[in-house]
Order: C-alpha cells, then sequence, then structure tokens
C-alpha cells in the first residue's frame, strides 16, 4: 500500500468567526470607528439622532468594563477559575494611567508646583521612586501592561504551584484586592490616599477635556474591545485554549495525560489580569478619577456577575452582560438608587436558579440550539 493512502487527511482549521460572525464585526468596527463619531460630533445637538457627551462617556465606561468581562470569561468560563479579586489589576492599570496624567498636569495645579498637589499638601519635597518613569507615555504603556501582569504572575505562581482552587482560591484573590485596597488608602505610600487621583489636565500635551478627546478614547476603548475578543476567540479556539477547558473539566485527567496544569493556568491568568489592567487604563482618562474604592471587593464581584449574566464560555455572554447590568445600573442608580442593590442581588440569584447559561444560552435555547 503506498504512502498516499496511508496518509490521513487532516479537516482544515475552522474559522475564527462564521460569516455571520465576521458581519457582526464589521458592523461593530464600522459603529464605534464611523456612526459614535458622526452622531457625537457632526449630528446637531438638537437632533433626536445626536449622541450626548455623556453617552460617549458612559458607553465607553462600560465597554472598559466588558474588557473586565471577557478576562473573567477566560479564566472563569473557560479555565473554571473563579476569581474575586480581579478589580485590583483593572485598578493598577488605571493608577498607572493615573500618575502619567498627574504628571501631565505640570504648573497647572492649584499650589504651582512640579509635584501633584496631594504631594504638596502632604508636605513631600521630592517625588517616591515608583513615580520615575511617570512622565513617560512610552514607559507608561509599558507598566500598564507590567505591573499587573507581574503582580498576577507572582500570585498565580504559589498559588497554582500549591494547587490553591475552588472557593479557597476565590477568598484568597479576595483578601488580595481587599489588602491592596487598603494599602493605597495610606498616604504614605503616594497613591494620593482616600482621593486617589483626578483633576487631570492633559494627555500627550493635549487637554482631555475636549469633544475630539473624549470621541478618540471611545474609539480607542471600542478598537480594544473588539481586538480583545479577537484575541481571545483565537486563544479558546487553539490547542492552548482545549487544553484550558480540559483544566476545567477535568484537570486530574488532564495531569493523567502528561499535561501539566500549572505553565497554561498560569499563562491564561496573566493575561487575564493584563487585559483588566488595560481596561483600567483606558478608563481612568474618561472618567476622570482612579482612588482605592476601585479595588474594593464588590466591583471584582460584579465583574463575576456580568459574565454569569451574560453566559460563561461564550466571550460574547460576557459582553453582553456587562452593558446589561451596567446600563441598568446606570438608570436605577437616577431613577431608584435604593433598589439597585437589591436588583443586582435579585439578578445574581435569577440566573444561578434560572439562566446558568446566561442570556446567550437562553438565546439559543429559544432558538432550538439546546433541548
Amino acid at each position: 500500500m503506498s504512502t498516499k493512502e496511508n496518509s490521513l487527511t487532516l479537516p482544515a482549521p475552522a474559522p475564527l468567526l462564521s460569516r455571520t460572525g465576521w458581519s457582526a464585526f464589521i458592523v461593530a468596527l464600522i459603529v464605534v470607528c464611523a456612526v459614535a463619531p458622526v452622531l457625537n460630533m457632526v449630528v446637531p445637538q438638537g437632533s433626536v439622532f445626536h449622541m450626548s457627551d455623556y453617552a460617549v462617556a458612559l458607553v465607553g465606561k462600560i465597554m472598559c468594563y466588558a474588557i473586565c468581562a471577557l478576562a473573567m470569561d477566560l479564566i472563569w468560563g473557560y479555565t473554571g477559575i473563579l476569581s474575586l479579586g480581579h478589580g485590583l489589576f483593572f485598578a493598577l492599570g488605571g493608577y498607572v494611567m493615573g500618575m502619567y496624567l498627574m504628571r501631565q498636569i505640570g504648573r497647572d495645579g492649584n499650589y504651582k508646583s512640579d509635584l501633584p498637589d496631594f504631594m504638596v499638601f502632604l508636605d513631600w519635597k521630592t517625588l517616591p521612586w515608583h513615580w520615575t518613569f511617570s512622565d513617560s507615555f512610552i514607559a507608561t504603556l509599558i507598566l500598564i501592561i507590567a505591573v499587573p501582569g507581574l503582580v498576577a504572575f507572582v500570585f498565580g505562581y504559589f498559588a497554582f504551584r500549591s494547587r490553591i482552587k475552588g472557593v479557597y482560591f476565590s477568598i484568597i484573590t479576595q483578601a488580595m484586592t481587599f489588602a491592596a485596597m487598603l494599602l493605597f488608602f495610606r498616604n504614605e505610600t503616594g497613591f494620593g490616599g482616600n482621593n486617589g487621583f483626578t483633576d487631570f489636565k492633559r494627555i500627550l500635551g493635549l487637554p482631555v477635556a475636549t469633544q475630539s478627546m473624549r470621541m478618540t478614547l471611545f474609539v480607542l476603548t471600542g478598537l480594544t474591545l473588539l481586538g480583545c475578543f479577537l484575541f481571545a476567540r483565537w486563544l479558546v479556539r487553539s490547542k492552548f485554549g482545549r487544553v484550558l477547558q480540559a483544566i476545567r473539566d477535568a484537570e486530574t485527567r488532564v495531569m493523567f495525560s502528561g499535561y501539566s496544569p500549572l505553565p497554561y493556568k498560569l499563562t491564561i491568568w496573566t493575561i487575564s489580569a493584563i487585559m483588566c489592567g488595560v481596561a483600567g487604563a483606558l478608563y481612568v482618562p474618561q472618567v476622570g478619577i482612579i482612588n482605592p474604592g476601585e479595588m474594593s471587593p464588590a466591583n471584582s464581584i460584579e465583574i463575576a456577575i456580568w459574565a454569569a449574566v451574560g453566559g460563561r464560555a461564550t466571550l460574547i455572554g460576557p459582553i453582553i452582560g456587562a452593558f446589561i447590568v451596567n446600563g441598568a445600573k446606570s438608570w436605577l442608580t437616577v431613577t431608584a438608587p435604593e433598589f439597585w442593590l437589591y436588583f443586582l442581588g435579585a439578578l445574581f440569584i435569577a440566573v444561578t436558579l434560572f439562566l446558568p447559561n446566561g442570556v446567550v444560552g437562553l438565546v439559543k435555547k429559544l432558538k432550538g440550539g439546546e433541548k
């Protein structure tokens, strides 16, 4: 029998997205890069089609949250690791960007000093060592990735090496972010204490509080979200992603098959943290403030809720969940602020009991995709 007859023909790899998926992706790209800027900057304010500056800031903020929800899906939905401390990585990226923005204020602060106002108020004479590269935009971009990535790598290495998993891992991550929040509240750490960083003036020498800059940040955030989605899609469909899902379903069997879970879990954990750090860096100039409150355990729990509401292990689900929950939050905190937390708790309970696969799972079921 010839070699040609003995050879096996491997199936062609599935496309990254289906034709419908690529169509939806291109539509989203056009909306972010063209439709939204036109509605905000060209359509007059009196028109019903005008997109207000408030809407631009709100959607930009929710897109940052959606990146975090996507990062949570990679570790929880596809790897089975529930983190209740991802708010720490989001805040670390935000603080790195905030330090750069504080240096950009220059002598335009209340005290007309080269030092940030809070340092002058505390009678500091020089910048702390960890502010050394805060005046460089290139160094800031590197640190936005390096700081959350390094913290996640060190924590994850010792946690996964010790085979801490399940609810114990979740509790430890929550304790980690709570300890970091208490640390950042202290004035002597050089992070602005309780007030954090605010009153930003410029970025790359350009004013922050202008319509064009707000729209630029909006577009950058949208492109980052779409890029993270494509990257996550490629990742979970690769051999690496299949091993992650095997670890989620039966980690012991994966070990018996000759795979060490440690490098896989550590890699996806670090990637997920970096994504949250990038989201935090994009969040700060759009919202105009960063303080230790972003590290609160409640914020990290909300990230998990976004992923659960939208649907875990779907990638698009957590993005939808972030928009649903935060859209409802923006509306309810204005119309009925006293009921928001009750609504959030009820939503999570309802999803847990009746929608274990989230909104995306419900849609698939209604379409007949599930029996």
